[in-house]
């Protein structure tokens, strides 16, 4: 099953939130399941800059071929949007990772 991950990336420290998500990722894999990483667009970001609001939009093609979200903690008003275009197009939102053990 592919998952999506919605979590914080700019609010707080973005190094950090990247580096929380990767954890997660990789207990997901070990789950078998193929998690997406959005934040790690950052490093392309860095190399070739591209306007914020392409990043949205094309986090929003990930999510439509995604089965499932999981929402990670932390305040975030791009992860809760991603969240409600998931709810709009009837993807499952998990809000733990123990509830996809």
């Amino acid at each position: 099953m592919l998952i999506y991950l919605a979590g914080p990336f700019s609010r707080g420290d973005v190094g950090e939130n990247i580096n929380n998500v990767i954890k997660i990722a990789d207990k997901l894999v070990k789950m078998g399941y193929i998690p997406v990483i959005p934040h790690l667009l950052f490093f392309w970001d860095l190399i070739s800059p591209k306007p914020h609001q392409f990043w949205l939009d094309y986090d929003l093609h990930f999510i439509e071929v995604c089965d499932a979200i999981l929402r990670l903690p932390g305040e975030s008003l791009g992860a809760d949007s991603e969240v409600r275009y998931g709810e709009r197009l009837g993807k499952k939102i998990y809000y733990s990772i123990e509830e996809l053990e």
